[in-house]
């Protein structure tokens, strides 16, 4: 690891030194008058404007903890990012960042100034002039003035009038309260929050649980039932989402808005700013929960030429973003440098970095996920069922694909028109015989977990439904799919698609060996893992196929071992066993103990 550079990352030194480095080279992105950051090209939904005011307030995720922790390092950044919060709120200035309307971006860049007015009352008003401060207020009360989404949006506003609160200016009460009150509406129970009943993923922890913890270290004693119930939850879900990473520190890549990336570990470095530990976790073993998943980041291509994130997952890549990912969204990622705040002395620091092994199992019914690990932690696999999203780009890749795995991640769809374009891993993909678009699931007409398996019916085009069993067995699982069509139609079924470089080489490139494929099964091995799928029964032959390129999250270019087949109108059952492993052992045989659960599902 530390190909990049970045040193150990295990130190609280480490970290400030990581946070300077990541904010050094956005210095020279600042407008003249400091109030936007410009990073690169691309767009959002929203006017550049807004997305150079986005990218500025995101690094202050990481320059409010280190002031709070008295970083000396942040001073001479919180100079250039004060002359913008001043310019920035200023209506007389050039660079004003404008008035607001209703559901608006820049409500969700409010809330880190709401928290440093929260921790840091003295830097953010305290230095300011009369005049500075009442345009600073009142460019932040539009907050109170329009509405608002009813999700964990609701946070920004009350970090807001918590902010308000702490340095002694009008606090919209009819607003915190209703804000409050809603977002304790959503919660459903186990620790999870939910913004929508069939969207379940990141936004739970890095939004719901991230923001209420952070209110919690600001409004213990004002608001202490509250804050404790807060503080219970965090602690609930905490060995819940020690589940989603494995020994390297790689969380699961599902769900939307990746690009974000480390913030996958800001819920650890929120419990920490709170003073929250959890049960069977300890202080060591959040820390290492922390540190891996961001040593694991820091060592991935990430960065472009001049120091600035990308867009994208594991590298830089567009097809995979959302509408609302500008230029400067991944630096949402900076509230992992929560921990900054902690002083050397406190408990997370001075604690011994340790692994933690969740069980090989577990069923999380809240988030529908049976989440699965080997016996050395290398590899995370989730089965989900009962998950759908919508609004955003490859919502069905993203929460609907069989399985989900920290090794191999996941891929979207460029076009439906080929297998190539279509991508479709860790999927069984149907399109009529002869000229037509190849179609996966996209939500469940009924869907069932249990500790030993999902099921759930579903209809990937009209003419066709489709009754599904997977059983996971280690790192296998079996698939049984019992298909009913009032036409002919092809079938593609899935394996995980594997980095191409290392594995599935084509004659003409370095390793020639590293796929083989029969009427009986596909395969794709190398040194960044091994991904196979067996034939048992409906099946016609096995393929390997390679992919478009920046289709897969992790890996620019990508090998993917399917099955096809050709079937008449009627009812069919195809049933075939799955082979994922971070190794690169090919696998020559169904063993016994899949075996065994082929047969009861024949």
């Amino acid at each position: 690891m530390d190909s990049q550079g970045w040193g150990p990352l295990r130190t609280r030194r480490d970290l400030v030194n990581a946070a300077v480095r990541m904010i050094e080279p956005l210095t020279a992105c600042l407008t003249p008058g400091r109030a936007r950051m410009i990073v690169g090209e691309g767009s959002a939904h929203y006017s550049e404007d807004v997305a150079g005011m986005e990218g500025f307030s995101r690094v202050l995720w990481a320059l409010v903890p280190m002031m709070i922790g008295k970083c000396p390092e942040a001073e001479p950044f919180w100079r250039l990012w004060r002359e913008g919060l001043i310019n920035g709120t200023d209506p007389d200035h050039q660079e004003y960042w404008g008035d607001i309307r209703d559901t608006d971006q820049r409500m969700v860049e409010m809330a880190v100034i709401g928290m440093g007015l929260c921790f840091l009352p003295d830097r953010f008003y305290g230095e300011l002039s009369p005049v500075q401060r009442e345009h600073l207020y009142r460019w932040l009360n539009q907050i109170n003035l329009h509405d608002m989404p009813r999700n964990n949006w609701r946070f920004f506003r009350i970090l807001v009038n918590t902010g308000f609160e702490k340095v002694g200016l009008p606090v919209d009460e009819a607003r915190l309260k209703e804000d409050l009150d809603m977002m304790e509406a959503h919660y459903v129970g186990d620790g999870w929050y939910f913004d929508y009943p069939t969207k379940r993923d990141y936004y739970t922890l890095w939004a719901f649980h991230y923001y209420s913890l952070v209110y919690a270290a600001a409004m213990r004693d004002a608001d202490p039932e509250r804050c404790q119930r807060f503080i219970e939850r965090a602690r609930l879900i905490a060995p819940r989402f020690a589940c989603w990473f494995d020994r390297e520190g790689r969380a699961l890549p599902y769900g939307r808005s990746l690009t974000y990336r480390f913030a996958e570990a800001s819920f650890w470095s929120a419990m920490a700013f709170a003073g929250v530990t959890a049960g069977n976790l300890d202080w060591g073993e959040i820390k290492g929960l922390t540190l891996r998943n961001l040593r694991f980041w820091l060592d991935m291509p990430i960065f472009d030429r001049g120091g600035a994130l990308t867009v994208g997952y594991g590298y830089p890549n567009l097809c995979a973003a959302e509408g609302y990912n500008a230029p400067g969204s991944p630096y949402w990622g900076m509230k992992v440098f929560c921990i900054l705040a902690l002083p050397e002395e406190h408990p997370f620091w001075q604690a011994e970095e340790k692994p933690y092994m969740p069980p090989r199992r577990f069923l999380d019914e809240q988030v529908r996920l049976l989440l699965c690990r080997d016996a050395d932690n290398r590899q995370v696999i989730a089965y989900t069922a009962g998950n759908h999203g919508w609004e955003h780009m490859h919502e069905d890749e993203k929460y609907e694909k069989f399985s989900y795995s920290t090794q191999f991640a996941f891929s979207v769809t460029k076009e439906s028109t080929t297998l190539q374009k279509g991508a479709f891993d860790s999927m069984l993909a149907v399109k009529r015989a002869g000229r037509d678009l190849w179609h996966a699931r996209s939500g469940c007409d009924s869907f069932s977990l249990s500790a030993d398996r999902v099921a759930f019916t579903w209809s990937p085009m009209e003419g066709v439904s489709v009754d599904t069993v997977i059983v996971p067995v280690g790192m296998w699982h079996v698939r049984r799919h019992v298909l009913r069509t009032d036409c002919a139609i092809e079938i593609a079924e899935g394996a995980f698609a594997v980095r191409r470089d290392w594995a599935g080489a084509r004659p003409c490139d370095r390793i020639a060996s590293a796929v083989s494929m029969d009427a009986a099964h596909a395969q794709a091995h190398g040194a960044y893992g091994t991904s196979a799928v067996f034939a048992v029964r409906g099946y016609d032959t096995g393929e390997t196929v390679y992919p478009e390129p920046n289709t897969n999250l992790m890996y620019p270019r990508t090998v993917l071992p399917m099955l096809r087949a050709a079937l008449p109108a009627g009812e069919h059952t195809l049933v075939c066993a799955v082979y994922a492993d971070a190794g690169d052992a090919p696998q020559q045989t169904i063993p016994r103990e899949v075996q065994d659960v082929v047969n009861s599902l024949r």
